[in-house]
C-alpha cells in the first residue's frame, strides 16, 4: 500500500511538472527597442503569431512609451496577416477607441474593413461578412473622405454591393422559378432601388417584366421595359423584355410618348 501511494505521488508530481513546462512563457522584461525590433523581424519573416506576441509585449512592458501606440496597431496587422481576423478586429476596435485622433486611425478603419472583406463568401452562402464589410468601408469613407485609403475603399464597396445584389438576384430567381411571384418582385425591386450602380440592375428590370407579365400586369411590365430600354438600350435583357411584350406594348415603347419619365426611379412611382 505504501509503495502504491508513493508511485501515485510521483506520477502526480510528474503530471504537474509536465503541465507547468507546457505553459508558454511570457518574454522577459526587455528594453522597448529590443522588443519592437524582435516583433518587426518576426513580422518580416512571416512569423505572425510571434510578431503579435512581441508587439503585445511592447505595450504590456512599456505602456507609456512612444512605441506602445504603434505596437497596438502592428499587433492587429500581424493578426490580420495571419488570418486571425476576429483577433485583429478586436485589436483594431480597441485602437480606434483609445486613439481616435491618431494619424493612423484611418488605416485602422481600413484594416478592419479588409478583415471583413477577405471573409466574403460565395453568393450562395450567408452574406453577413459582406454586409459588415460594406458598413466598415462606409465608416472609413464617411469619416475620412480625403484618406489615401478612401479610393480603394470605394472600389471595394462597389464590389461588395455587387455581391449583395447578386445574392438578391439569386433569391429572386429562385422565387420566380417556383411561382412565388410577389416574393420575387420584392427581391428584384430591392436590386433596382438599392443597388442601381451594380452589374445586376439590367437583369433585375428584365425579371420584373417577366414577373409582372406572369401576373397579367401588362401596364407595369411595359413601363419597366421602357425604363430598361432607355437606360440599357443595347442590353440583351432589353431585347428579351421587348420580345416578351405584345405588339401594342412594343409600339408604345417605340413611340415613346406614353412614357415621359424613363428614369429608374420611375419604377417605384405609382401609376
Amino acid at each position: 500500500m505504501r509503495l502504491s501511494r508513493f508511485v501515485l505521488s510521483l506520477a502526480a508530481c510528474g503530471l504537474l511538472a509536465a503541465c507547468s513546462s507546457g505553459e508558454s512563457k511570457k518574454p522577459e522584461e526587455q528594453p522597448v527597442e529590443v522588443l519592437y525590433n524582435r516583433a518587426s523581424q518576426a513580422l518580416d519573416a512571416g512569423q505572425y503569431a510571434e510578431a503579435t506576441k512581441y508587439f503585445d509585449e511592447v505595450e504590456r512592458q512599456h505602456p507609456y512609451s512612444q512605441w506602445a501606440t504603434q505596437a497596438q496597431l502592428m499587433a492587429a496587422y500581424s493578426s490580420y496577416q495571419d488570418q486571425r481576423y476576429d483577433e485583429a478586429i478586436l485589436a483594431l476596435d480597441r485602437f480606434i477607441e483609445l486613439h481616435p485622433g491618431n494619424k493612423d486611425v484611418d488605416y485602422a478603419y481600413y484594416l478592419k474593413a479588409l478583415c471583413y472583406y477577405e471573409q466574403i463568401s460565395d453568393v450562395r452562402r450567408d452574406q453577413e461578412m459582406t454586409v459588415k464589410s460594406v458598413e466598415a468601408l462606409n465608416a472609413l469613407i464617411n469619416r475620412f473622405p480625403d484618406s489615401k485609403y478612401a479610393r480603394d475603399a470605394g472600389l471595394k464597396r462597389d464590389l461588395t454591393n455587387d455581391h449583395l445584389a447578386g445574392k438578391e438576384m439569386e433569391i429572386g430567381r429562385y422565387y420566380l422559378n417556383r411561382g412565388q411571384i410577389n416574393a420575387a418582385i420584392n427581391r428584384f425591386r430591392t436590386v433596382v432601388e438599392k443597388y442601381q450602380t451594380t452589374t445586376h440592375t439590367a437583369e433585375a428590370l428584365h425579371r420584373l417584366v417577366e414577373a409582372y407579365l406572369t401576373l397579367g400586369l401588362t401596364e407595369e411590365a411595359t413601363q419597366v421595359a421602357a425604363v430598361l430600354g432607355y437606360n440599357y438600350p443595347g442590353s440583351k435583357w432589353y431585347k428579351s423584355s421587348f420580345d416578351l411584350l405584345d405588339p401594342q406594348s412594343r409600339q408604345r415603347i417605340l413611340d415613346g410618348r406614353s412614357f415621359v419619365d424613363r428614369t429608374i426611379d420611375s419604377v417605384f412611382k405609382p401609376n
